[in-house]
């Protein structure tokens, strides 16, 4: 097979696979989702020699990389429209959540949320991607070693979380949020 059916095949494959992976991780429009996914296809034609066997993990892997560039140039841009004064508040425009507004397993979300995104990642990956150790090595760029230690404290961290979320909830006050640069650090690669 050729590199240009290896690359054909990979894309009628797993086009709606990295479109759920990049639109779980997108707070965006349909067109935001649309427009990384063809970023991700982009670099994979570019690339169709280093397709691997099982592209997928790689795929993800990609797609990791033209997210984070997409989030970056999204910042680029809501600074510049804060700069400019042409946000919502300047217009009148606000968007009120309502009480009833929370969806089930949000809980779940809240206390992904207060993690590292590197840790949201690799949790991500396993479980929404369902990927095992060996893919979210792939995907993540490293061994495979490092992959399931990096899932392996990402876990114990979530529960963790949930475990302070509980007691938090259990004495009748919100959760407090915590930003990623509070996480505890720990000693070590991975």
């Amino acid at each position: 097979m050729s590199n240009d059916e290896i690359f054909a095949a990979a894309y009628r494959e797993h086009y709606w696979a990295v479109s759920r992976y990049v639109a779980r991780r997108l707070d965006g429009g349909s067109g935001d989702v649309e427009e990384v996914v063809a970023e991700v296809f982009t670099v994979a034609w570019r690339r169709r020699s280093d397709l691997p066997a099982s592209p997928l993990p790689w795929l993800y892997g990609v797609a990791r990389n033209c997210l984070a560039n997409a989030v970056r140039g999204y910042g680029r841009r809501r600074r510049l429209v804060d700069r400019l004064g042409n946000d919502e508040t300047a217009h009148g425009r606000q968007i009120v959540v309502g009480p009833d507004t929370e969806k089930p397993g949000a809980w779940v979300h809240d206390a992904l949320t207060r993690l590292s995104p590197a840790d949201q990642e690799v949790l991500r990956l396993t479980a929404w991607e369902e990927l095992g150790v060996d893919e979210v090595a792939v995907a993540l760029g490293c061994g495979s070693r490092a992959a399931a230690m990096r899932l392996h404290r990402a876990r114990r961290r979530l529960r963790a979380e949930i475990d302070r979320m509980r007691i938090t909830v259990a004495a009748g006050a919100a959760p407090p949020r915590r930003d990623t640069c509070d996480a505890p650090k720990e000693h070590g690669h991975g």
